[in-house]
Order: structure tokens, then C-alpha cells, then sequence
């Protein structure tokens, strides 16, 4: 049997504009996907697929993963031609019967054997959460494969490939595309990004996930020029690592939105929450999954705010950003 883990993601700065050729600011998480493939004795020609997710305990001050594995998908594929043999989710069936026949073009090699296959997964988050549950996928069976994650994202979810990026990074990144080349572009200077203020960041789930490929249809659609936009927008992304208070930050939040806000047509987010003290930004697709609120309030008055707004899946920063580097800096040499 062998094991895969990738971590998932939240874009902090660039949003839509990353596609355009903007730097953006992308922080990989301590909650991801792990896989476990087995080959199996038997040959029927089958792929057996159980996908499980951890619980979630909301009652807490901030959310709680549960270490207590539930079922949330699974499928039987024909091994030869990745047909639908047995679900209890014909959607998301299609989608992987749709990646594995991908994964054999890219790689012929793939389940030429004579066994079966027996894929288990487990998610560290609910997959509503919009933090990453295909671009975990995407990256753990790529590397099974051994085929290269990007190629198999264009084939499949498309996207700028920043989730990639962050599926197997040890600390927040820049990340950008250079749009003539389509030429992915991973800078490692965002690995300094380890705000003294981060006791002042959260994360809040807006209740219902938004439909990122559609909204980037929607965006690219638009042909417009975003030249001036994405040359403030890379500024902004590479200015936050270096910055040292939260006002400064929220500022640059609030010029971020801004910006944002005039390219998609859209209200900021702050709008809908006007009596809380603090800053607010939308997370990669505006108008659903995460965003992310900056406050002097203690943890109390932000837990008690947003769920009284109904909003009670809540993370601190440290609670759910990874950052390996810091991890290892500050762990003392023990002789």
C-alpha cells in the first residue's frame, strides 16, 4: 500500500487577476486530503474508490476537526475504459471516471497490471469548504501516477494552479503565471510571511461554496485589460510579508478589495458586515467559501459577532495556515 498527502489551500491575495499574470500571496494548510492506494490480488478489472472526510465540531471557539472518518463518496470504475459501474454520487463519479482516463494519457503505464485497485481517501475538512478537496486530488493521484499535476489540472478543473502549488509547499508562497508563456512561475520569498498580528487574522466559512470554474469562465469572458490592476495587485502581494502592524495590513486589505471589488463589478465583502471593527477580504472566488476578517477584538467578541451573523465555522490563523519553516526555526537543538 502506498500513502499520499497534500495540503490544501487559501489564495490571500491576486483572486482572479493570479490567471491575468498578478503575484499572488497563497497559503497552504495544515488540513488536506491523504490518499492510501492498494493493489489488490484479485483482477475483475475494477477501481473500488471510498472517499471519507474527518467531522466537524462547531460548538467550539474555533472549529474542531473530529478524528472520526465518515463516509462521503464512493465509486466502482471499470478499470479498462473508467466506466461507471457502481455509485452512490453519479456527479461526482463522471468527474473522476473523467480525471482517471486523463491520468492514463498522461501516463499509458497506469493499470496495466493484472490486480485490481482499491483507492481510499480521507479529507481533513468538510468538501463544502472550498479549500481544496479537488486540487488535493489532483495532486495525490499525480503523484501516484507519476505524472506532473498541472497537465492533469488543465485537463481537468483548469484554474490558475496555485492549489497545486500549495498542495506540497512548507510555507506560504508567491505564485504567478506568465501569461505569454502560460509558464507557472513559483517564488520562494513568501516563505517570511509569519505576521507578528497573526492572532488577529480569522477565517470564516460563508455558509455555501461557490462554483470556482464558473466563475472563472465568467471572468475570462470579460477580455478586458487588467494591466494597471495587476501591476497594483503584485505590489500589494509582495508589500504584506513585510508588514509589521495590523493597520498597516488592513490598509492594504482594504486597497486590495477595492481593487477587486471595481474589476468584478462587486460589492466588498465589509459591505454586508458595516458594524464590525476591523477589515474584511473575500477569499478566491467572491461570494462564497472563506474569507478572511482582521480585528482587535479578542476571540470572544469575533466568535459571538459572527455567529450571531450565522456564521460559526471559524479558524484562527495558527490554527490552520502552515508554515513548516517557522515550525522548524523555532523548535529547539536538543543535544
Amino acid at each position: 500500500m502506498s500513502h499520499y498527502k497534500s495540503n490544501g489551500k487559501l489564495l490571500l491575495t491576486g483572486e482572479y487577476l493570479v490567471l491575468k499574470g498578478a503575484t499572488a500571496l497563497a497559503l497552504p494548510l495544515k488540513l488536506g486530503q491523504s490518499h492510501d492506494v492498494e493493489a489488490l490480488e484479485e483482477n475483475e478489472n475494477r477501481i473500488y474508490w471510498n472517499a471519507y472526510k474527518k467531522s466537524t465540531d462547531n460548538g467550539q471557539q474555533t472549529t474542531d476537526i473530529v478524528h472520526n472518518p465518515q463516509p462521503w463518496f464512493s465509486v466502482v470504475l471499470d478499470k479498462t475504459d473508467f466506466s461507471v459501474i457502481e455509485t452512490d454520487d453519479k456527479e461526482k463519479a463522471e468527474r473522476l471516471s473523467n480525471i482517471m482516463s486523463k491520468v492514463k494519457s498522461l501516463n499509458d503505464d497506469v493499470f496495466n497490471d493484472s490486480h485490481d485497485y482499491r483507492f481510499s481517501t480521507l479529507l481533513d475538512f468538510d468538501p463544502q469548504w472550498g479549500l481544496g478537496s479537488s486540487s488535493t486530488l489532483i495532486n495525490n493521484v499525480s503523484e501516484w501516477a507519476e505524472i506532473n499535476p498541472y497537465k492533469l489540472l488543465d485537463y481537468t478543473f483548469k484554474g490558475s494552479g496555485y492549489d497545486i502549488a500549495c498542495a506540497k509547499a512548507e510555507s506560504p508562497i508567491f505564485y504567478q503565471i506568465n501569461e505569454s508563456t502560460g509558464q507557472r512561475v513559483n517564488e520562494s520569498r513568501a516563505a517570511n510571511f509569519n505576521p507578528s498580528f497573526k492572532d488577529n487574522i480569522y477565517f470564516i466559512y460563508q455558509g455555501h461554496k461557490q462554483n470556482s470554474a464558473n466563475e472563472v469562465k465568467a471572468f475570462l469572458d470579460k477580455k478586458k485589460n487588467y494591466d494597471r490592476e495587476i501591476k497594483s495587485i503584485s505590489e500589494i502581494s509582495r508589500i504584506i510579508p513585510d508588514i509589521q502592524t495590523l493597520s498597516d495590513f488592513n490598509y492594504f486589505i482594504k486597497v486590495h478589495e477595492e481593487i477587486m471589488s471595481s474589476c468584478l463589478e462587486r460589492k466588498r465583502i465589509k459591505k454586508h458586515f458595516n458594524d464590525f471593527e476591523g477589515e474584511m477580504k473575500s477569499l478566491g472566488a467572491w461570494g462564497g467559501d472563506f474569507f478572511m476578517a482582521a480585528t482587535e477584538w479578542d476571540d470572544n467578541k469575533v466568535i459571538e459577532y459572527f455567529r450571531n451573523k450565522g456564521l460559526d465555522v471559524i479558524f484562527k490563523y495558527n490554527d490552520i495556515i502552515l508554515n513548516r519553516e517557522i515550525e522548524k526555526n523555532s523548535n529547539p537543538l536538543t543535544l
